[in-house]
């Protein structure tokens, strides 16, 4: 068993996270960036708060924690 903590996702990773599970139902309209930025991050998951459903807004909730602690 492994007892080390996992270290939290960026905001970078869980941005890609966001197109994978939800590109083609809440971010059809959206480019993916190959390095996105903080407010790129933001933007997308805002579109995840409208487009998305309950989870698609679990995981903007995290996409705007990572970027609040990238700052």
């Amino acid at each position: 068993m492994n007892d080390t903590p996992l270290e939290p996702e960026t905001f970078a990773t869980l941005y890609r996270r966001a197109f994978a599970e939800y590109g083609a139902q809440a971010l059809w309209n959206k480019r993916m960036l190959e390095e996105p930025t903080p407010d790129d991050a933001l933007v997308i998951a805002r579109a995840l708060r409208i487009e998305g459903d309950r989870e698609a807004r679990k995981l903007a909730e995290q996409i705007e924690k990572a970027c609040r602690a990238a700052l």
